[in-house]
């Protein structure tokens, strides 16, 4: 696995995480993700892989090693999305540079920009109870690009949508990592999507979590949709999955 390094935008050296009750769900994980790389995460349920997104994010504290990250401008995108209902579609992309002290002239700029990234021009004055699952996590997304975030942490958030819905969101997500050049940390269950995300795919172990396996991705971006269809995709998906298998043991 790679190591960490100080020019990272997130580094995770020897982590580990027991909880209260003995449950020990991560042993040894290193690992460093730069600019410009998007690594997704796939592993058993229950295998520890949220558990490092909260850790990368402050909401839990390692029990062993230490994480290197600016929690000033993260980005984290919740398998739900978590709007509030009260606020329409531009009220809920500006709050995080609201809660930022960022001034109202600047918010509306930021979100403008935000919600052409995203799709969602005509919407803005919608509320949550009016938008499909889809555009629900659009918003989400175009939440937290208002604060330009260096680092995405993205825990399953496509889980919950339809598959064509899906697809279309990794697609809209994969072109937003090419034009704002972000690092991602990415937890799927699904090999498709993280293939055709990623620049790197980790494999963890059944609990307690290890990285045990990382594949390179060698598809430029953008990525076109139907490349999910080609031999070396199927390929690269298969190896994977394999290698997951493997990892239950």
């Amino acid at each position: 696995m790679k190591t960490a390094t100080q020019n990272a935008a997130v580094a995770f050296d020897d982590i580990g995480m027991t909880f209260p009750d003995g449950t020990e769900a991560l042993r040894n994980v290193t690992l460093s993700i730069s600019k410009g790389e998007f690594v997704t995460i796939v592993g058993p349920s229950g295998c520890g892989k949220s558990t490092l997104l909260r850790i990368a994010s402050g909401l839990l504290e390692p029990t062993a090693g230490t994480v290197e990250v600016d929690r000033q401008r993260l980005g984290y995108v919740f398998q739900d999305a978590t709007l509030l209902p009260w606020r329409t579609v531009r009220q809920n992309i500006e709050l995080l540079a609201e809660l930022h002290g960022i001034d109202a002239a600047e918010r509306h700029s930021l979100s403008e920009a935000a919600i052409e990234l995203v799709g969602l021009v005509g919407f803005e004055n919608h509320y949550p109870k009016s938008l499909s699952g889809g555009m629900k996590m659009r918003t989400s997304l175009a939440r937290t690009l208002t604060l330009k975030p260096p680092l995405f942490l993205f825990d399953e958030p496509f889980g919950a949508v339809d598959e064509i819905t899906r697809e279309h969101l990794n697609d809209e997500t994969q072109l937003l990592f090419k034009s704002e050049g972000f690092a991602g940390l990415f937890i799927t269950h699904s090999i498709s999507e993280a293939v055709f995300m990623s620049t790197s795919v980790l494999v963890m172990s059944s609990r307690p979590g290890r990285l045990v396996e990382r594949f390179e991705v060698p598809f430029s971006y953008p990525r076109n949709p139907d490349i999910r269809f080609e031999p070396d995709f199927a390929l690269l998906s298969g190896e994977i999955s394999k290698a997951l298998r493997g990892s239950h043991s």
